[in-house]
């Protein structure tokens, strides 16, 4: 049976992850670091099925790790992207209200992004016109530090200048933690990896490890599906449009993204899925779906949100309703112009009672880190929280 011995043993090679081994490398050169990543290369899952979008940080409660990492991480992705001459752009986005319902949210997103540090400018009709001439609204705030890149290629060079040896198609059945001997995983292809700390980074299936570790995480991953068209006619948009999002729930709502490809996508909406990895309908594993039927919280979520669900229902299963949400934005847009294109899966924390984790979550236990909620913004705020895992992880190692 093969063994590797390491100092600090990630699992998960997302774009968080392979952030934490870079971290790792650069704050204490010659540390052994060992990534186990169960997919065939990186990135495969939440890191390569995103939208692009570097996020400036103007929706989270300021104080939050959300708000600060994001703020950070905005301006060091780009510096990152423009160093290793990874594809991006400055892009700026437009949060557009079209209902007179939305002034009042729009107002308070103004005032959230300046107490986060965020350049932001108010626009009336006219003046949505001259970013967007095809975009309609009440009134918009223009956002100049939103931008985009290419995430799969930023997680490649982390990877590549991280250091670590890292293990694809090396997914962990099993975990033995001992305090006086460190962690040791093994994997479903009979690798053994013994390292002295380990740093959960396994994204839709994080606290399925943390289980594995002997740890109660106190929360389920629940997956959301988020569908995703591509536009046929993307000289309708020029950069970036955001409707208001509804601060009762954590998604952003149905927004245009004009990718470094120069194509328009259009989403995502956000639907239960039926597998950790159910990127279609037709994905069903049945014991990923029975656990989360049987956790409470996923109960009281349907339960405090099915309106909203519904609406999200529908439009998954409707081009013209998808279209309509669309439309509130993007008056030309008609069902012909929507494109089915890749889904992804967000892993949405959920505690028992059914809240929504709204902010990254990171908890340590005996020479071991958890990461328990990274999503959106997390691909934008990588490096910083990679930087924040790799301290905890190497004060974990200094004390072991």
């Amino acid at each position: 049976m093969a063994r590797v011995d390491c100092d600090v043993l990630v699992i998960g090679g997302g774009i968080v992850g392979l952030s934490t081994a870079y971290a790792v490398a650069r704050a204490a050169p010659g540390t052994r670091v060992t990534v186990l990543e169960k997919e065939p290369g990186p990135a495969r899952h939440q890191t390569g099925r995103n939208s692009g979008v570097i996020h400036s940080g103007i929706y989270y409660r300021p104080g939050s790790l959300k708000a600060r990492y994001a703020v950070r991480g905005a301006a060091e992705i780009q510096k990152f992207c423009a160093e290793y001459d990874i594809p991006h752009a400055q892009t700026g986005k437009l949060i557009v209200a079209t209902e007179r319902a939305e002034l009042p949210r729009l107002h308070a997103l103004v005032q959230r992004g300046r107490e986060n540090g965020i350049p932001v400018r108010e626009l009336g009709p006219a003046q949505i016109a001259d970013y967007e001439p095809h975009v309609r609204g009440l009134a918009a705030i223009h956002v100049a530090t939103t931008g985009i890149c290419d995430y799969r290629q930023v997680a490649r060079h982390l990877a590549e200048m991280s250091g670590a040896r890292i293990h694809y198609g090396a997914q962990v059945t099993c975990i033995d933690r001992r305090p006086d001997r460190g962690v040791a995983v093994r994997t479903a292809d009979g690798l053994v990896v013994r390292g002295k700390v380990m740093v959960n980074c396994a994204g839709l299936h994080c606290d399925e490890v943390a289980r594995l570790a002997g740890d109660d995480p106190g929360m389920r991953i629940v997956p959301f599906r988020g569908e995703y068209f591509e536009l046929a006619r993307p000289d309708l948009v020029r950069g970036l449009v955001y409707p208001v999002p509804d601060p009762a729930f954590p998604f952003l709502g149905v927004h245009l993204t004009r990718g470094i490809d120069g194509g328009v996508h259009v989403g995502p909406n956000a639907v239960p899925a039926l597998a950790r990895e159910g990127y279609r309908w037709g994905t069903v594993r049945p014991r990923e779906l029975a656990a989360t039927l049987a956790w409470p919280g996923s109960w009281r979520i349907a339960r405090r949100h099915w309106r909203y669900g519904a609406g999200e229902l529908r439009r998954s299963v409707s081009a013209r309703s998808f279209a309509g949400a669309v439309q509130r934005l993007l008056p030309e847009v008609t069902a012909a112009d929507l494109v089915p294109a890749p889904a992804g899966v967000r892993a949405q924390a959920v505690l028992r009672d059914g809240t929504l984790v709204d902010d990254f979550l990171i908890r340590e236990a005996a020479r071991t880190v958890h990461v328990l909620n990274a999503p959106s913004p997390a691909a934008t705020a990588s490096l910083p929280i990679g930087r924040a895992v790799a301290r905890r992880a190497l004060v974990a190692l200094a004390e072991g």
